[in-house]
């Protein structure tokens, strides 16, 4: 290099442009939505949705389905099929498996029923709580009339 030509450096370098980007105020509300309880409780919730819904597939594979299945004459809903040829000429059929989807319905209505259970659990559980919290406020109230 000659004396007049200088080492051109770049305006925008990596670090900067990751430093520009963190303090952002774009990241700075996303930092605060992330750290909101109800992230995190969303996050948690879907974790155990997750499990709760392999727990509910073994109920229903293991335990309904078979059951079912001998009261409607030993039928194997998982195997109910309809073969549908082809209209067109081909030597193709479509296979639709009706009976998987029936495990999908017994698998819904097990999710929303005891979803509804425990929700209707949880409002049971608000308004005891608050009962028992409008009475203690009466009572406090009648004790200081009391004393007065």
């Amino acid at each position: 290099m000659s004396k007049k030509q200088k080492k051109i450096e770049p305006e925008v370098t990596p670090v900067k442009l990751v430093k520009k980007v963190t303090e952002s105020q774009f990241m700075k509300e996303f930092k605060e939505f992330i750290n909101r309880g109800n992230v995190v409780e969303l996050a948690i919730g879907v974790a155990v949705g997750g499990a709760f819904t392999t727990i509910v597939k073994s109920l229903v594979d293991d335990i309904i389905m078979p059951i079912t299945s001998l009261l409607a004459g030993g039928a194997d809903f998982s195997s109910l099929a309809i073969d549908v040829p082809n209209i067109f000429g081909a030597d193709t059929t479509a296979h639709i498996a009706y009976g998987n989807f029936l495990q999908n319905v017994v698998n819904f209505l097990i999710i929303a029923f005891v979803v509804f259970i425990i929700v209707r659990f949880l409002n049971q559980m608000n308004a005891n709580a608050k009962k028992v919290e409008e009475d203690l406020k009466k009572e406090k109230e009648r004790v200081k009339e009391k004393k007065k």
